[in-house]
């Protein structure tokens, strides 16, 4: 039986996305952050296993982009809004994932995401400014689904690529952190489960 950790090298996927004030890691606030943990199945195919998401707040001195609010359609006054603190959304996401590293003898998680380097860059910002021990993800390598659809369905938007994968999307349901990450990691599974019929790996 194949394990996960055999498929990556020792690598577990998890599928984060962020939703930020700007483009810039060092300055612009996450406000929203999700994590899809890929599992494997007895027959050796991907799907998710688990899905974590919190609404943060923004950190002292970060600048938020009013056009950024615009595109993501987040409302920082929303009272259906809780934010927690940038420590308790990475302990919240890492937790499980360390667990779920210790359950399929992975090394370490490596970042899944549309456009990765966006979302690495701002995670390792959060990580280095709260000064977050035991980090279980990848500093650096990632897999990018938007190279992936474009190998697998000739798309690198994600809704484009989603929708050719057979996928549901509901635009007016994205660029939220949760449904991003969601819509991701079925993209995601599809390619790699896919791949395995093809290929048998």
């Amino acid at each position: 039986m194949t394990r996960i950790s055999d498929r990556f090298r020792g690598f577990l996927p998890v599928v984060i996305d962020v939703e930020t004030g700007g483009f810039n890691s060092s300055t612009d606030a996450i406000l929203e952050i999700a994590a899809c943990i890929i599992c494997m199945d007895d027959f050796g195919r991907l799907k998710i296993a688990d899905t974590i998401a919190a609404e943060i707040v923004p950190f002292k001195g970060s600048r938020i982009e009013p056009s950024s609010l615009e595109f993501t359609g987040i409302d920082l006054d929303d009272p259906q809004r809780q934010p927690i603190s940038e420590k308790e959304a990475l302990r919240k996401i890492f937790l499980p994932v360390r667990q779920e590293l210790r359950a399929t003898d992975c090394q370490r998680a490596i970042l899944v995401g549309h456009n990765p380097s966006f979302d690495l860059s701002f995670l390792n910002a959060a990580i280095k400014r709260v000064d977050y021990k035991r980090n279980p993800m990848h500093p650096f390598s990632s897999f990018d689904t938007a190279t992936l659809g474009g190998l697998a369905f000739g798309q690198t938007v994600l809704a484009r690529a989603v929708q050719a994968a057979g996928i549901d999307w509901d635009e007016s349901a994205a660029h939220s952190a949760e449904y991003d990450t969601v819509k991701t990691a079925e993209l995601f599974c599809t390619i790699v489960n896919r791949w395995k019929i093809l290929t048998g790996l």
